[in-house]
């Protein structure tokens, strides 16, 4: 009798967690039926950072860790190496950003690059060991226009191609983890340690720095195509807000519960359809802007965490990982 009282009281208890777990999200997903992305596989050891392209949609440029500058010719089928003249320096080129032919690289520990070619030249920008901070995001904004921002929060614009900076914003934030602009020049961070996001706008002289409203740390943050955010958190939670301000988020949804790998970036590939990606090779999929969630099980053969997630325009995607890796959306194969 004792030993049956045990194994109800386990029985309970287990029944409880199932009860809260479906409370908190789906035990599992459903999954796409048309995975889109195709794998790409470079020879580099290289972990991506950041894609962009030209005025033409054929022709982007890949970089990341390792020195690593990459270029297609055909939408990101293909990627031939560029080598540059860096005095044997290993960069980590963090983001690249194109206005037509004019483009921009950043990276760490102090660089940045600069072409009105479309990258057939690339000329170093002089920047000042004075700088608060490391290169961290780069945006090209119109010709001989761009603005820079620093790993702890410093931004500064340019409007004659790197000859003169003017700052933007008197404080810092501190160190951040990531860190995104929006269209309209607003700029969303997360914290180091995930402790608390930080906002800022243009006209704005100082950060305005909030706390998580959870026990868990923050991973991620970034906007939707209205302006509103995201943010990523410990253990596959993802909310929502229009505004950012702290009584504006909505409840945290876990999109599967029973995942342990966690979250690392999200994009919205059109105002409803938001993709988000995580540690080995882990990809989500909301056609609803995060009603309901789809997992992509062929996804889940990559042999790479998936860092980032950059569309261009709807029609053209990617996933950034790890050691070569990334994937490529192929439009023809979401029908």
């Amino acid at each position: 009798m004792r030993g049956l009282l045990v194994y109800l009281r386990k029985f309970g208890a287990i029944a409880a967690v199932a009860l809260l777990c479906f409370g908190c999200g789906n035990a599992f997903l459903p999954t796409l039926e048309n995975n889109p992305w195709e794998m790409v596989h470079i020879d580099t050891e290289a972990t991506f950072s950041d894609v962009a392209f030209t005025g033409d949609s054929n022709h982007g440029w890949l970089v990341g860790s390792r020195n690593t500058l990459l270029e297609t010719q055909d939408g990101g089928e293909t990627w031939n190496e560029r080598s540059l003249d860096l005095d044997d320096q290993n960069f980590t080129f963090t983001s690249v950003s194109f206005v037509d032919d004019e483009g921009w690289v950043a990276g760490q520990p102090q660089i940045l690059l600069h072409t009105t070619n479309g990258g057939d030249t690339w000329e170093r920008v002089p920047l000042s060991d004075q700088l608060p901070g490391k290169p961290f995001l780069v945006a090209a904004l119109a010709p001989q226009e761009a603005e820079l921002a620093t790993d702890v929060g410093a931004i500064y614009r340019t409007r004659d191609a790197g000859k003169n900076w003017k700052g933007l914003v008197l404080g810092a934030v501190g160190v951040v983890r990531n860190m995104s602009r929006n269209a309209d020049g607003s700029y969303a961070a997360v914290s180091s340690r995930g402790n608390f996001y930080s906002l800022w706008k243009p006209g704005e002289l100082e950060w305005h720095p909030y706390n998580r409203d959870s026990s868990r740390r923050l991973q991620n943050i970034g906007f939707d195509q209205s302006g509103g955010l995201w943010l990523l958190e410990r253990g596959g939670q993802i909310q929502f807000s229009p505004t950012g301000e702290e009584d504006d988020w909505q409840e945290p949804v876990n999109p599967e519960f029973v995942s342990s790998w966690g979250f690392l970036d999200a994009a919205y590939q059109t105002p409803e359809e938001l993709w988000v990606s995580g540690g080995s090779g882990t990809l989500y999929y909301s056609p609803d802007a995060g009603l309901t969630w789809y997992k992509d099980a062929d996804v889940n053969e990559t042999p790479s965490n998936l860092y980032r997630i950059v569309f261009n325009t709807p029609e053209q995607g990617f996933i950034l990982g790890q050691n070569g890796y990334l994937l490529r959306y192929a439009a023809e194969k979401a029908v």
